[in-house]
């Protein structure tokens, strides 16, 4: 059976018979029914509209819905990039830094080792000039007991006096103060 409609109400047309339904009665109740048809078919129009306007908000905010999942997701994203490269950034400031300090270290190894090379070397200078001085002094001290002494005196018990209170320091700076010539101590022998 269709649905009826306010026009299929309007044009329906009732057989007349004997003692039948009285006609004013029955067309008023169907003025009543067509204006309740009427509301009805406005009410669900009206609502129709509204659910479609509701559907339309709807896809508008699955729309906006998806488009923020998109940006969320970029922005993870990003956020893990970022994070990654100020890792790698760290790593590749901590290796230069580590680098830089190897660097230093192995500089600050090198110069305490050339220290160590010039220190050895102003000892063995003055280890040098300790054994020239020694050298000169015996020699002096030879010379001193070859020479005549006059009556009466003895100057190798003076000079023997002398050269065993003499101390030889290896101080570079007394050493360095000694006439050298050529790396070697000069010396006159006076006669």
């Amino acid at each position: 059976m269709a649905k009826l409609t306010i026009v299929d109400i309007q044009h329906k047309a009732f057989k007349k018979a004997l003692q039948g339904y009285d006609r004013s009665d029955v067309d008023q109740y169907l003025e009543e029914i067509m204006e309740t048809l009427e509301d009805e078919a406005q009410a669900r129009a009206a609502l129709e509209a509204e659910v479609a306007d509701l559907k339309e908000r709807i896809s508008h905010f699955k729309a906006m819905e998806e488009t923020m999942n998109q940006t969320l997701l970029l922005a993870q994203r990003t956020a893990d990039e970022v994070k990654a490269h100020a890792h790698k950034e760290a790593d590749l400031i901590k290796q230069q830094a580590r680098i830089g300090a190897e660097r230093e270290m192995a500089e600050l190894g090198d110069r305490i080792e050339t220290a160590r090379r010039e220190a050895q070397r102003h000892q063995d200078t003055a280890e040098k000039a300790k054994s020239e001085l020694r050298s000169l002094l015996m020699s002096h001290l030879a010379i001193l007991e070859r020479m005549p002494q006059p009556l009466g005196a003895d100057l190798s018990a003076g000079v023997t006096t002398v050269t065993a209170e003499v101390e030889v320091e290896a101080d570079t700076d007394a050493i360095e103060q000694l006439p050298l010539a050529n790396g070697a101590p000069t010396h006159l022998i006076v006669e």
